[in-house]
């Protein structure tokens, strides 16, 4: 399987990365249990099907020794494995800390050299993560690290990042139909300053899909992976389920006139959004896979009426942003 040149995109000059990334929080021990044999010959899967490009953590259970162990199977073929620096609130961080965290990511990837690190920052009021985030532009000039980025990070803070001169080159946040958050602050000031954005929670963690179109409003003992439980509550603040259904309803009439499902137009929606890089789709490796349904996204085209309909439905949703502040604030 081949993607079109329109599933790439240059996230820098000299990194070019799939518009769909694999998200590997379902690795992570709350999505159900994982063939670690069967879930790295899945990635092999991913990668020779195009989508070349991995999203994971320091804290995402084995997803940097899968990275590692994956990589060996490649012979040099190439892809992106952008990982996250998470210290534990309250850490002190000091230079020594933060270059042993790049070491024990490098070595459990298997690199010299990690394609990107983003970074995660608890606690505002600990500035802190300006010391730490000083070190690692020294680790960028090193060699140590490509690029540096951040995960949910609000605008206020990143503007304070580029104001004492450390460059980031992409922040990932929350961005779905439910959650416009980053487009009232964030994309008017990555729009001028070339930051661009990493979306995930696209799929609401498979709640923007098919599969709850119709269906009775969850329970809790229902939402049997973290996702489900992360994101059904910002369903809830955004307008409830009935509203929800009307969203779903109106996607899949649309998903109907392209021949596309319903996460299908909603990937869409969110990657044409101005500044968005890519979006970030969980892959359930050795559990479930969609991969045929994802390279649907590279061919679909939303149009004028696609998006007024859409719109209607968040029309008579409530506003996220008064409700919960920028992005990332629901982590502080």
């Amino acid at each position: 399987m081949t993607l079109p040149d329109s599933a790439y995109t240059q996230l820098t000059d000299d990194t070019r990365i799939c518009r769909i990334l694999n998200g590997l929080w379902q690795v992570s021990g709350t999505h159900g249990e994982i063939n670690e044999n069967a879930a790295i010959q899945e990635m092999m899967t991913y990668h020779q099907a195009g989508f070349t490009t991995w999203d994971l953590a320091d804290h995402y259970g084995p997803a940097e020794d899968f990275i590692g162990k994956f990589r060996k199977n490649l012979k040099g073929e190439n892809i992106q494995a952008f990982t996250k620096w998470v210290p534990r609130p309250g850490l002190r961080v000091s230079s020594q800390i933060v270059e042993d965290a790049v070491k024990t990511s490098m070595s459990r990837m298997g690199v010299d050299q990690l394609d990107m690190l983003q970074v995660h920052w608890w606690d505002y009021r600990d500035s802190g993560y300006l010391s730490a985030l000083k070190t690692l532009a020294m680790m960028v000039l090193s060699g140590k690290i490509r690029h540096l980025g951040l995960t949910n990070f609000d605008t206020l803070h990143i503007k304070n990042l580029m104001d004492n001169g450390l460059r980031v080159v992409s922040n990932q946040v929350q961005f779905s139909i439910i959650d416009n958050r980053p487009e009232i602050a964030m994309i008017p000031y990555f729009e001028q300053s070339g930051i661009k954005i990493l979306a995930y929670g696209t799929l609401a963690g498979g709640l923007l899909t098919d599969k709850y179109l119709d269906t009775p409003e969850p329970t809790r003992e229902q939402l049997n992976t973290a996702s489900l439980r992360k994101y059904k509550p910002m369903i809830d603040k955004w307008g409830g389920w009935e509203l929800f259904q009307t969203l779903l309803s109106t996607l899949r009439k649309i998903g109907d006139k392209h021949h596309v499902s319903i996460a299908n137009v909603a990937t869409r929606y969110i990657m044409d959004k101005s500044t968005v890089a890519g979006v970030i789709v969980g892959a359930r490796l050795s559990i479930q896979e969609h991969i045929a349904d994802n390279v649907c996204v590279f061919d679909l085209e939303l149009d004028d009426a696609d998006l007024a309909a859409i719109d209607a439905v968040k029309s008579q949703a409530k506003d996220l942003y008064k409700i919960m502040g920028d992005c990332g604030q629901e982590y502080r």
